[in-house]
């Protein structure tokens, strides 16, 4: 429940100030202050990964009211920096709950804020950019936040994904038989990404950002998946040599969110900042190859640089797959001769629409096929 006698405020970079009231810890929390469009999914948000470093804002006005559930963690604890909302529910029921929000986020240590006017913190975002922040009690002097704010990195050239992804490899087990091994690079994964390979008959093994290709290549692995995770692509170069060296082997190579932007730098293409990013589960995409328009999950504040014709400037071998509706930004790419795909969204669909679950199926089908081309030149040697 809130604590009318906690009064906190948000400030930006730039001297906006926003009154509230404390909301899980009370203390002080800096990062990147973004919003998400989502209705629901705030237990999803606070433990996505991608989130790393970021002040998130939820422009829904009424977050809470369904509890909070361990069946619903897409990593073990939350991974915001802060949370901002309008209103926090007094009173969650549901079903499944095991307890509710301001308690979940006493128990992780979260700094949170409410009673916030979010509509305006909104559109203040879109007319600005996403931008540094910081959430803190009234009692903290508004100088002493701002200098802490004004000594925050930017997000970009910052290499966040070391920092959430696994020290050390484990495995997911396929559901039934196995029909596929798959490794999968572990920038910041969410739980739904190698559940819904599982129940396509893969095992899959996470590996740490580390992992060099070498170390991957000696285990032949039928395909190679990189998820999602927070920070800047142009930071992460560790696994640009992996894409390429496998691709050229004919190993399958699907993407999501962050490992979408590597895949389009692996092959030569540019990633840039966008003004405010996408964060929600409501952004029409344009399936261009299936003509067909998805709802999509997505948190992203980086894109990949395409043109207007479908290609990618510096990436010849790279074609555009999927557009975003609202601004025409790149979704998604494909290799023209190699079997590596990839899309900026969150086709695991945690929370979200389930429109795109597709892709997994197309990877596994990529998977089949490279397997019975392996076949075929066994047979002929």
């Amino acid at each position: 429940m809130n604590h009318p006698s906690r009064p906190a405020y948000l400030l930006l970079e730039d001297g906006r100030r926003f009154e509230g009231q404390s909301l899980g810890v009370e203390d002080v929390a800096l990062g990147e202050v973004v919003f998400n469009t989502g209705m629901t999914g705030y237990q999803e948000i606070l433990t996505d990964p991608s989130y790393t470093g970021q002040l998130v804002t939820m422009t829904y006005p009424l977050i809470g009211n369904y509890g909070v559930t361990d069946e619903d963690r897409e990593s073990p604890e939350p991974q915001v920096a802060g949370f901002i909302v309008r209103e926090a529910a007094r009173r969650h029921s549901s079903w499944r709950a095991s307890g509710g929000l301001e308690g979940y986020l006493v128990q992780h240590g979260v700094v949170g804020i409410s009673q916030v006017d979010t509509r305006a913190l909104t559109r203040h975002i879109r007319d600005r950019g996403a931008m540094r922040g910081g959430i803190a009690p009234a009692r903290v002097a508004e100088e002493e936040l701002m200098d802490r704010i004004q000594s925050l990195p930017n997000m970009e050239g910052l290499d966040l994904a070391c920092g959430v992804s696994t020290t050390a490899r484990y495995e997911v087990q396929a559901v039934g038989e196995e029909r596929f091994h798959v490794m999968a690079y572990d920038f910041g994964v969410k739980a739904n990404s190698p559940r819904l390979l599982a129940q396509r008959g893969c095992r899959v093994t996470i590996i740490p950002s580390s992992i060099t290709a070498d170390e991957i290549l000696g285990e032949d692995p039928d395909g190679l998946f990189i998820s999602n995770g927070p920070g800047d692509p142009a930071a992460v170069d560790r696994a640009l040599d992996a894409i390429r060296r496998l691709s050229e082997t004919g190993i399958p190579i699907f993407g999501i969110c962050l490992g979408h932007q590597l895949i389009g730098r692996a092959f030569g293409g540019e990633t840039y900042k966008l003004p405010f990013g996408h964060h929600g589960v409501n952004h029409p995409v344009k399936a261009l190859e299936r003509n067909t328009v998805e709802i999509t999950s997505q948190n992203h504040g980086f894109a990949v640089r395409g043109a207007a014709d479908e290609s990618v400037p510096g990436a010849p071998d790279l074609r555009v797959t999927h557009r975003n509706l609202y601004d025409g930004t790149v979704e998604g790419l494909k290799h023209s001769s190699r079997p590596v795909f990839s899309v900026q969204y969150h086709p695991e669909s945690a929370p979200g629409p389930h429109d795109s679950r597709y892709l997994f199926d197309q990877f596994v089908e990529l998977m089949e096929e490279a397997r019975s081309v392996r076949e075929e030149t066994a047979s002929r040697a």
